[in-house]
C-alpha cells in the first residue's frame, strides 16, 4: 500500500500493508480555542475530507487553494490534499480580491476553502468558474463533507510530487509560486530536527501565517513531525501571546522581528512568565539587536533561522551555544545544505569574509517556479539556487545576511548595502524603524535615501539623526536624503515594501549635486 509522504501517518501515526500501528494516537495533535485533536482523530478526519474531496473533483496533481487565517482546519486541508496526491495553495488573505483571483487562475485551482470571515474577499475575487469553494465554520459545507465521506483510494505520491505552491511576497512585481516537493519539506523538517531538540512534549504557538515559510517550516511541521502539540493562532495579539505562553505552558513558536518586537515592548512583558519557552526562532528579515537583547535577556533561547520560500525555507540557523556572542547573526548551515558564493564567471566559490550573493544547494531546495520555466532557470547556476542575498562569514563560520544583491546602492563606485545603515539607524533610542533606498544621482550615480520611522513622543531631527549615523558609518553610506515618516509600508509578513518607497524616493528627492 503506497500513501502520501506528507499526512497525519507521519506526523504521528505509521502504516503497514495490512493494519495500522499507532506511536501515541492519543496525543495531542492540534489545539485551538477548546478544540483538541488527538492525531488519531486528525487522521480520520484528513481521511474523510481527503476522500470528499477525491468525490468532488480533486485527482492528484489538481490545485487545492485555501484561504483564511490560522485554524484547524488549515492543517486538515493540507493534509488531506496530499492525501489525494494534490498541491495545496495557501494564500494570503490580507491581500485584495484582484491579488487572490490572480493567485487563484495562476495556479489553476479546483477547489477553493475558505473561511467564513473571508466571504466578501472570495466575493470580490470572482468564484471559480468550474470548480468547487467550500466554506469552514459552524455553517459552511466543510463538516458536512467530512461527516458524509469516506477514505478515498490509495495514491502512489512519490517523494519528488508536488505537495505546496507557495507564492512569495510579491513585493516587486507578480508574485510567483515556489513549488516544494514532498521530499522539500521533508528534508526541512529533518535539517530543523538535526538543529533543534523538538520534543513530543513540546506546545508550540502557530503565529506565522500559513500562507508563509516561516509559519509552516519552522516550527509547526517539525513539532508534528515529533507528535507534539500545535496551537494555531487565528490573528497576532501581543496581549493574548504574551497570556497563553505563560496559561499553557508553550514551549515554542516561530514568527517575525515585527513581531518579536512587538512582544517585548508590550505592557504585560516585564510580568509575563517565559520560564516554559525553550526555543524562539525568527526569521524573514533581520531582528534589531536591540530586540533580540530583550529576549535573550529575560533567559529565551532565541534563534534567527535564515532561509526563503525557495528553500522550504532553511539554509541556516544560530545554535544555542553562539547566540549571546551573535545576537543578530544568521547562524551555521542546516546538516543537509551546501553553501557558496557567487564567483567569477558565474561559478560557485568558498564564501568568506568578503560579501557576495550566497548560493544553495540541497534535497530541501525547489527545482522551480509554477509556470515560470524562463525565471527558474534563471534561478540556477550549475545546480545552485541563486538567492538574491549578500552573505559574509565570519573566522568562526557564522553567517551574516548583508542585504539583498537588488537592494545595494553602488554610489560614487563604492558599494552601499541599506541594511547595514538600517541596522545603524535602529540603535537610536529615537528610531521605532529606518528603511534606506537608491535613488538615481546625477553627480554619483545612486544615492541613499533614508526613511525614518521616529518612537512615540521622540523629537529626533535630521541633523540629530545624520550625527549618529556619521559616529558609525563611512562618509560615502550616509544617506543623502532623509525623510521622517508615519510608518513604513510593509507587507502581510511585516517585509518592507521597498518598491513603493523607490518611487517615493524618485518623485521627492531632487537628483542633482550634493
Amino acid at each position: 500500500m503506497t500513501r502520501s509522504p506528507l499526512g497525519p501517518a507521519d506526523f504521528g501515526l505509521g502504516s503497514w500493508p495490512a493494519r495500522r500501528a499507532r506511536i501515541s494516537p492519543g496525543r495531542t495533535a492540534l489545539h485551538q480555542d477548546g478544540r483538541t485533536l488527538t492525531y488519531a482523530a486528525l487522521a480520520g478526519r484528513v481521511e474523510r475530507l481527503a476522500g470528499a474531496l477525491t468525490r468532488l473533483v480533486v485527482r492528484a496533481g489538481d490545485r487545492v487553494a485555501y484561504l483564511g487565517v490560522n485554524d484547524i482546519t488549515v492543517f486538515e486541508t493540507l493534509f488531506a490534499t496530499a492525501r489525494c496526491g494534490a498541491v495545496f495553495v495557501p494564500l494570503n488573505y490580507r491581500l485584495s480580491g484582484a491579488e487572490i483571483r490572480y493567485m487563484l487562475d495562476d495556479s489553476g485551482a479546483s477547489v477553493l476553502v475558505h473561511s467564513p470571515d473571508t466571504a466578501d474577499l472570495v466575493e470580490t475575487a470572482g468564484r471559480l468558474p468550474d470548480g468547487v469553494v467550500i466554506t469552514t465554520g459552524e455553517h459552511g459545507g466543510f463538516e458536512a463533507e467530512i461527516a458524509a465521506a469516506g477514505p478515498p483510494p490509495e495514491t502512489g505520491v512519490r517523494l519528488e510530487d508536488p505537495c505546496l505552491l507557495l507564492y512569495t511576497s510579491g513585493t516587486t512585481g507578480r508574485p510567483k509560486a515556489a513549488v516544494l516537493t514532498h521530499a522539500n519539506l521533508t528534508w526541512n523538517t529533518v535539517n530543523q530536527l538535526a538543529h533543534l531538540d523538538v520534543l513530543g512534549t513540546d506546545k508550540a504557538l502557530c503565529i506565522a501565517p500559513l500562507f508563509h515559510c516561516v509559519g509552516l517550516g519552522q516550527i509547526t511541521l517539525p513539532t508534528l513531525f515529533k507528535g507534539g502539540s500545535v496551537e494555531p493562532v487565528a490573528r497576532f495579539d501581543p496581549g493574548t501571546i504574551l497570556r497563553r505562553i505563560g496559561e499553557a505552558g508553550i514551549t515554542s513558536f516561530s514568527a517575525v522581528p515585527t513581531m518579536l518586537d512587538m512582544l517585548c515592548r508590550h505592557e504585560s512583558w516585564d510580568r509575563t512568565d517565559l520560564s516554559s519557552l525553550t526555543c524562539v526562532l525568527y526569521g524573514g528579515s533581520p531582528v534589531a539587536e536591540r530586540v533580540a537583547r530583550a529576549w535573550l535577556d529575560r533567559g529565551v533561547k532565541l534563534l534567527q533561522g535564515y532561509g526563503m520560500t525557495e528553500a522550504a525555507p532553511g539554509v541556516s540557523m544560530a545554535t544555542h551555544e553562539g547566540t549571546l556572542d551573535h545576537p543578530v547573526a544568521a547562524g551555521v548551515p542546516h546538516f543537509f545544505t551546501d553553501v557558496a558564493a557567487l564567483g567569477p564567471g558565474l561559478t560557485p566559490a568558498p564564501l568568506g569574509e568578503t560579501p557576495a550573493e550566497l548560493l544553495v544547494r540541497g534535497p530541501h531546495v525547489f527545482g522551480g517556479y509554477w509556470n515560470r520555466p524562463e525565471e527558474s532557470k534563471a534561478s540556477f547556476v550549475d545546480g545552485w539556487f541563486r538567492t538574491g542575498d549578500v552573505v559574509k562569514v565570519d573566522d568562526d563560520g557564522w553567517a551574516h545576511v548583508v542585504d539583498r544583491v537588488k537592494d545595494m546602492i553602488i554610489s560614487g563606485g563604492e558599494n552601499v548595502y541599506p541594511a547595514e545603515i538600517e541596522a545603524v539607524a535602529v540603535r537610536l533610542d529615537d528610531v521605532e524603524a529606518c528603511a534606506v533606498v537608491g535613488v538615481p544621482d546625477e553627480r554619483w550615480g545612486e544615492a541613499g535615501a533614508a526613511f525614518v520611522v521616529r518612537r512615540p513622543g521622540a523629537r529626533l531631527d535630521e541633523a540629530a539623526f545624520r550625527a549618529h549615523l556619521e559616529q558609525h558609518l563611512a562618509r560615502y553610506k550616509i544617506p543623502k536624503h532623509v525623510q521622517f515618516l508615519e510608518t513604513l509600508p510593509v507587507n502581510a509578513t511585516g517585509k518592507i515594501r521597498r518598491v513603493e518607497l523607490r518611487a517615493r524616493a524618485a518623485e521627492t528627492f531632487t537628483n542633482g549635486p550634493a
